[in-house]
């Protein structure tokens, strides 16, 4: 397979699981996956990660945020929703070094986020959330009532026609926004607080982008080419709330998946990573005030997906069918 052979590369939201991805997202940068005419599309960390590889600097901006998403969220016990978004904050501000966001020469980068409307509009309460979570268990169109999808792009991306009853508002991401709109992709409700006042978009609360597009479901068929997927498990959920409802938890054979090439690790390779597992949010209650323990752990289970990451690019230069198995 061939990097003119991809048009677009998405990245899920799932919190600390995407660091198993930033070696891999390395490679792409350094064989040109990443390149002219690719469309770089996330929700939370994968809005953070794509983020990252479409800028002039990727192999730097990959590390910033590996460093600061593992070294700098040191929390308290039971730190409160506003201490948790300073230090997203702080993380976000990493990431971009304090410049203005910047994509290479036609790449195309969306961050996705969601915006409360409706009965979720105003209301940050459990009850709140409990009640769009029971409209999504109905049918997952009713979610629409509470979120609408915003999505802050940069480069060469286009506006796609409406494809679902969430919606696709498309606001310019800069200088003047960019750490908001980040910050806003991965502010998960009841943990962080929501993001407000974000420039050149609509008002209101502004929610983590995987409520709505947990591991982007999405229609990629708008140009000729393969979605090229890293992701952390074999299947695709559509939203967030969408991973409590076994029914639902996986979207298998869906139409808009017919070009999609993932490439997850196996379970046999994670059950060697530190804990038999990726990172993941447990991992704060897991080890509490112990950040050194957990900061270990989660740099050995990068420095561990170096190998997922070889595998993956040997895959690509030569694929082999054997390993292929329909979504």
């Amino acid at each position: 397979m061939a990097p003119a052979d991809v048009r677009c590369i998405p990245a899920a939201a799932g919190g600390p699981k995407g660091l198993a991805l930033l070696p891999l997202d390395r490679r792409l940068h350094d064989a040109g996956y990443a390149g002219r005419s690719v469309r770089l599309v996330g929700a939370s960390i994968g809005a953070w990660r794509m983020t990252a590889l479409a800028a002039p600097d990727a192999p730097a901006a990959i590390d910033r945020l590996a460093r600061a998403y593992v070294r700098e969220q040191n929390y308290r016990e039971r730190p409160s929703p506003r201490e948790v978004s300073d230090v997203i904050r702080g993380v976000v501000r990493t990431l971009l070094d304090g410049k203005p966001p910047r994509v290479r020469d036609a790449v195309a980068l969306e961050v996705l986020t969601a915006r409360a409307r409706g009965p979720l509009a105003g209301r940050e309460s459990k009850a709140a959330f409990a009640r769009a979570a029971l409209d999504n268990a109905l049918a997952r169109p009713r979610l629409a009532k509470h979120l609408h999808r915003v999505v802050f792009t940069a480069g060469a991306t286009a506006a796609p026609d409406p494809f679902d009853a969430f919606g696709a508002l498309h606001v310019p991401l800069d200088a003047g926004n960019a750490e908001d709109a980040l910050l806003a992709s991965g502010s998960i409700p009841l943990v962080c607080t929501p993001v407000r006042g974000i420039a050149g978009a609509p008002p209101g609360d502004y929610w983590d982008g995987g409520l709505i597009d947990y591991h982007l479901l999405l229609p990629y068929r708008t140009a000729p080419g393969l979605v090229l997927y890293p992701h952390f498990v074999p299947y695709v959920t559509p939203g967030w709330l969408d991973k409590f409802l076994p029914w639902r938890k996986a979207a298998n054979a869906h139409d808009w998946l017919a070009d999609v090439l993932l490439v997850a690790p196996s379970p046999a390779f994670l059950a060697q990573l530190p804990n038999g597992k990726l990172p993941d949010r447990n991992d704060f209650y897991h080890y509490g005030r112990d950040h050194a323990s957990r900061i270990r752990d989660w740099e050995q289970a990068m420095g561990q997906c170096e190998r997922f990451a070889d595998e993956a690019m040997r895959f690509l230069e030569a694929p082999r069918a054997d390993l292929v198995r329909p979504l």
